[in-house]
């Protein structure tokens, strides 16, 4: 269809993106260098190209052109005239057709091929500065007109208090691909993560907060496809606002807010990881696909003296410029949307740090955290940072604002060294179980800053945790290259499975040891969906590409393998979420803390410079003046033989009582819970007890 036969007029360049207004569609497309902007109009099959429009206006860098008629479902993309200037940082290719940034929903699959690449791939060393005519439309996915508002009364959310709030971090196929309870067509979707029974078991083990591995539209990665693998994880996207399509279910779109809204009938809340940082577009090598072919000098941190290159701080190949106004408001309104018109309740910030770059480095009162603090949105929901990237300055652990929570890898590393028997570490396992305060207790933060987690989906599982020494990644074709290096783990015996009666032991009771310490530490918990029930990656610590049955849930063995575990998840929990003194709101809650030492004693100087030092007693009275307060004695012992722990006196009178013992499991401890304790308790090798 020729452009003279479609009737276009200026429309507006307030909102960005193709909005519908019931009659016709706006189209605003943001590019601070282009020349001019083409519309390209698809038929439903999203083949056949039925319309070629130039934008007509260009206000504030905005193209803009509203259509009559064009309804929902609409499949478009762009084309981008403008300088092909490598050197200088710009890389327009009108023969590409791209991904509007704005589109709330895709529609096809990417194809790779040659026509991709803005370049000629056989061009030799230089090729990124040659110019490729090949036309990608063919092999592109399409945007998708929509008419998806805000729901003007929406459902209440659950709004699990921090201090609650206990994360469960899993993924939206791998977590239902093989449950035998979802229909297969449902399987591996929102559909199937909402269904009644996957649902009630998440909401059985205790947690409240279901965070979700990316859904945000991403691609797999060519260098993948051509292995015959995919990107599993999904850390790389393509779309800010359009979710996954393979995830989508029989209602397409609207099945996604569906499955939150179920979540929040059953008090949890829904968190979603999500990637600003990078672009599955790569470096000067990589695809034309979207932001590269609109702005790429806007959109993209480039090498100031050589803006052919991209700064590369995010070890992806680049790096999302957020110190560009438009690319903010890109990362703002996309968030909100989430927020307002998706309902979920969260975001974990993959590789956060990057977000809070500016030209100087991080800075926490750059634009994006001073963009969110100030949101009356945003400031709302729970925010959580990963905060470390591969750039200068870029670990950032406590660096975050106020109001932020951050993965803390401190507690990670240091939990897993004290169970594994690492010596010298007992201040720093002190500091991490009672909130990290080293770290957090600044600018009135609170304990819940401090994110918790022993294993997350990037590294090993619990069991594997226990049961490997080292990653065994060969099957990502990398050479096992790939992954950390550096685990923490220890196999106790034997690498990966065994029928050994003594090592099987030892590995069950050290992970009821690193759930019980996650479980009752101050500070917010992250399980790893899966550690509950013992599930394996089979000795792979980088499964990002591994959609098959090395990464998904393998429901049909939890009973025979590990059932009893997750029983203890269960009462863990449970005593958790009854007991305040374990989930501490503040640290100026007047909660009294004692370590005390196996003789009953003070925790004395000499005593915590002692390497060799791995038992060791916390003593906490959270003071209450209606009920005379909360009082707990945590004892650990992670020496591989006895201690005897002297009992110290409650502050409170009476006498205190086991409530956990990791010596003997979730159902065979009854010899042990309620024992009464008041001179002294002897802890089994390797084990913990609490008393209340």
């Amino acid at each position: 269809m020729a452009q003279d036969q479609i009737e276009v007029r200026p429309g507006s360049s307030v909102e960005l993106g193709a909005n519908f207004d019931g009659e016709g569609t706006n189209f605003a497309l943001f590019s601070a260098y282009a020349d001019r902007v083409e519309l390209c109009l698809f038929d439903d099959s999203g083949k056949t190209e039925t319309a070629r429009i130039t934008l007509p206006e260009y206000t504030d860098e905005i193209f803009h052109g509203y259509l009559p008629g064009i309804r929902p479902g609409q499949r478009y993309g762009y084309r981008v005239h403008g300088r092909f200037a490598p050197e200088e940082g710009h890389r327009f290719n009108p023969h590409k057709l791209l991904l509007d940034p704005y589109a709330r929903e895709l529609a096809g699959s990417l194809d790779w091929n040659a026509a991709h690449y803005g370049y000629d791939l056989n061009a030799g060393a230089d090729r990124d500065l040659s110019f490729s005519e090949l036309d990608s439309a063919p092999f592109m996915p399409k945007c998708v007109v929509c008419d998806w508002k805000t729901d003007p009364q929406p459902p209440a959310k659950p709004l699990v208090p921090w201090d609650r709030t206990v994360f469960y971090e899993t993924h939206v196929r791998g977590f239902t691909q093989l449950h035998p309870a979802v229909p297969e067509a449902e399987r591996g979707t929102f559909d199937g993560l909402r269904h009644e029974q996957v649902i009630d078991y998440i909401r059985s083990l205790g947690v409240t907060s279901v965070e979700l591995l990316p859904v945000h539209a991403y691609l797999d990665d060519h260098h993948l496809v051509s292995k015959g693998l995919s990107n599993y994880w999904g850390y790389n996207s393509i779309g800010f606002f359009a979710p996954m399509q393979r995830y989508e279910g029989r209602a397409g779109l609207a099945s996604f807010r569906e499955m939150v809204r179920a979540f929040h009938d059953a008090g949890l809340e829904v968190i979603l990881d999500v990637v600003y940082n990078h672009t599955a577009e790569g470096n000067e090598l990589g695809p034309t696909l979207s932001f590269k072919g609109i702005d790429n000098f806007s959109y993209y941190r480039t090498m100031p003296e050589e803006p052919r290159y991209y700064i590369n701080d995010t070890g992806t190949g680049n790096t999302v410029n957020t110190s560009h106004p438009r690319v903010l408001q890109l990362v703002m309104d996309s968030l909100r949307y989430w927020v307002e018109v998706m309902e979920v309740d969260g975001f974990r910030f993959d590789l956060g740090t990057i977000l809070g770059r500016e030209p100087h480095g991080f800075d926490p009162r750059g634009g994006f955290f001073d963009a969110m603090g100030q949101d009356p949105v945003l400031r709302k929901v729970k925010l959580i940072g990963e905060p470390w990237d591969i750039g200068p300055g870029g670990y950032q652990v406590g660096g975050f604002p106020p109001g932020w929570a951050e993965w803390n890898d401190k507690y990670r590393d240091t939990v897993r060294a004290y169970w594994k028997g690492e010596e010298g570490i007992i201040r720093d396992l002190a500091a991490r179980i009672t909130g990290s305060g080293d770290v957090y207790d600044q600018r009135g933060r609170r304990p819940w800053a401090s994110v918790n987690f022993i294993t997350a989906h990037d590294g090993f599982t619990l069991n594997d945790l226990v049961s490997y020494n080292d990653k065994h990644n060969e099957a990502n074709g990398e050479d096992n290259k790939d992954g950390h290096g550096h685990n923490l783990s220890f196999n106790h015996g034997a690498e990966g499975p065994t029928d050994d009666p003594g090592i099987l032991t030892v590995r069950q009771r050290q992970k009821r040891n690193m759930l019980a310490t996650l479980l009752l530490s101050h500070g917010t918990p992250m399980l790893l969906a899966g550690d509950e029930h013992g599930h394996s990656n089979h000795g792979n610590n980088n499964v990002y590409a591994q959609d098959n049955e090395t990464a998904w849930m393998r429901w049909e063995e939890i009973g025979a393998r590990d059932g009893k575990l997750r029983d203890f998840v269960r009462r863990v929990l449970q005593l958790r979420a009854e007991h305040p003194i374990f989930r501490r709101a503040s640290f100026r809650d007047g909660c009294l803390l004692r370590w005390i030492n196996p003789a009953g004693g003070e925790q004395q100087e000499e005593h915590w410079d002692d390497p060799g030092v791995l038992a060791i007693g916390l003593l906490m009275h959270m003071p209450d003046v209606e009920s005379g307060g909360d009082e707990a004695l945590m004892l650990f012992n992670a020496f591989d033989g006895e201690v005897v722990f002297k009992i110290p006196p409650r502050v409170k009178s009476g006498s205190w009582s086991v409530v956990l013992d990791t010596e003997t499991g979730p159902n065979s401890d009854e010899g042990r819970k309620g024992l009464k304790a008041d001179q002294e308790i002897t802890l089994s090798p390797r084990s913990l007890i609490v008393l209340m």
